[in-house]
């Protein structure tokens, strides 16, 4: 079973809906104890940093994802679920410290002449290291869907699975061990975020 984080992010159901539609047993969780017999873990996130982590905080679910991902079970960040696995970020002058699983800050795009802020649409992933299973069956070039202003700037460049160039390149994906995240919505990424979501539920089978 794959628990979906349930924290009040406006794409859960169309995260749900995409895993099912690559057969995964899916239950959307609210509570920490939900977490301790699930085979992985997704955490989706549209809106602000500080919102996403104040909310697994008053639902007891920021120490439950830690120890979530100290269990070396599969996790999977999504967009501000990315975000916010670094230390912190700058969006609205944050104060809300994040997971801390990564070393880094969210940073926001820099103004340039003619870069429409937020990123909104399908640009091209430019996969760095081909041997994350995350990206089995996926050409490095594809094209997914972003919906940001923010990303996360890992300070271990050793992470960083994909790279996306808008204006500024960024690490527009991040893996280490058991953990895996995204800036772009696999869920809204058509047949190539199928194919991602279709690896992670293999992970999730064989954890």
């Amino acid at each position: 079973m794959i628990a979906l984080i349930d924290y009040g992010s406006g794409n859960l159901r169309s995260v749900q809906k995409a895993l099912l539609k690559v057969n995964a047993a899916v239950q959307l969780t609210r509570r920490p104890e939900e977490l301790t017999d699930a085979s992985a873990v997704v955490l989706p996130g549209v809106g602000a940093f500080d919102d996403c982590v104040n909310a697994l905080r008053k639902q007891e679910l920021l120490e439950a994802v830690k120890q979530f991902i100290h269990t070396g079970r599969p996790f999977l960040g999504i967009c501000v679920g990315y975000q916010a696995l670094f230390d912190q970020s700058e969006e609205f002058n944050s104060h809300a410290p994040g997971l801390g699983i990564f070393s880094g800050k969210v940073v926001r795009f820099s103004d340039q002449s003619g870069l429409k802020i937020p990123q909104i649409g399908w640009n091209q992933i430019e996969i760095s290291k081909p041997e994350c299973p995350l990206y089995k069956n996926i050409p490095s070039g594809s094209y997914v869907y972003f919906v940001h202003s923010f990303f996360p700037k890992p300070v271990d460049d050793s992470i960083v699975a994909t790279r996306t160039t808008y204006g500024q390149t960024f690490a527009s994906s991040v893996w280490k061990d058991n953990v895996f995240a995204t800036q772009f919505h696999p869920e809204k990424s058509q047949k190539i975020g199928l194919q991602l979501l279709k690896n992670f539920v293999a992970l999730a089978e064989h954890s």
